[in-house]
């Protein structure tokens, strides 16, 4: 390799790294905003004792022991499974429709209402429906997730095409770009500022819902384990459960969507003075 193509390596690689780790100390913030949260949390355990609210320490003691356990551990692997199955559907088919009806005004006008309509009705109301449909299995918390997820995603991809600065679009076309490049290279990128949020957004419906589904359905996994736990008036263990739920949120948001979302965003370094970001 000459050393050109070394050097391009090198300033690259420079780059990620650097970039990671502004990522990762960005991470003080929300850590402060997780210990503000710990601290209201106490508050409320010293004012209402053990049985209305176990004290953070104990929810996350438990949360332990629940995680030496295989088969816990078998069940929040199987309600993420459910939840990130249902956030690639919703995913997939509420950004390539969003997209393609932001590009469309007629079908935009038609889809507008429905979307209205389809965020109007409670999760609640399609797990029901989904329990007819489908009956207390995968199937139900999968379609559940999907409906209730997928107007976000749509939305957020409808606000990208529309909101987008075309003078961009119309200068790339001078320079010579294609309909493809540009919309790879322009487009998605001014796209992504309104998708990725709804995405995070979705993401978090997507785990809520799959344990709500779960519970009402009694379809296993943490849902199922709230269940039981409700049942025995188990309030460390509903907690402990739902932290559960949480982290495993936490971390498919940070592991998988924020680093796609500081990929997508490289562009607005370049308008930040000096490196510094706003």
């Amino acid at each position: 390799m000459s050393e050109a193509g070394i050097a391009r390596r090198s300033g690259w690689l420079l780059e990620r790294l650097a970039r990671l780790g502004r990522f990762i100390w960005s991470g003080w913030a929300g850590l402060a905003g997780l210990c503000l949260l710990a601290a209201l949390w106490q508050a409320g355990h010293e004012a209402y004792g053990d049985f209305i609210l176990p004290a953070p320490l104990a929810t996350l003691s438990a949360a332990a022991r629940l995680l030496t356990d295989g088969s816990a551990r078998d069940l929040l692997l199987l309600t993420s499974a459910r939840a990130l199955q249902g956030f690639g559907a919703c995913a997939l088919l509420g950004g390539v429709a969003g997209i393609a009806a932001g590009y469309s005004p007629a079908t935009l006008r038609v889809s507008r209402p429905i979307v209205t309509v389809l965020l109007g009705v409670p999760p609640i109301a399609w797990i029901v429906l989904a329990m007819i449909w489908f009956g207390t299995g995968s199937a139900t918390v999968a379609a559940t997730i999907l409906i209730s997820a997928l107007p976000i995603v749509f939305v957020g991809a409808v606000e990208g095409v529309v909101t987008r600065d075309r003078g961009l679009d119309s200068m790339a076309q001078l320079f010579g770009a294609g309909a493809i490049r540009r919309f790879t290279h322009v487009a998605s990128r001014q796209i992504a500022v309104h998708l990725l949020p709804a995405l995070i957004l979705a993401l978090g419906t997507a785990f809520k819902v799959a344990v709500m589904a779960e519970l009402l359905a009694n379809a296993g996994g943490v849902g199922g384990a709230l269940a039981r736990a409700r049942s025995m008036l188990d309030i460390s263990s509903a907690l402990a459960w739902v932290a559960l739920a949480v982290m495993a949120l936490l971390a498919v948001e940070y592991g998988l969507v924020r680093p796609a979302k500081a990929e997508l965003e490289r562009w607005r370094d370049a308008a930040a003075p000096w490196g510094v970001k706003r």
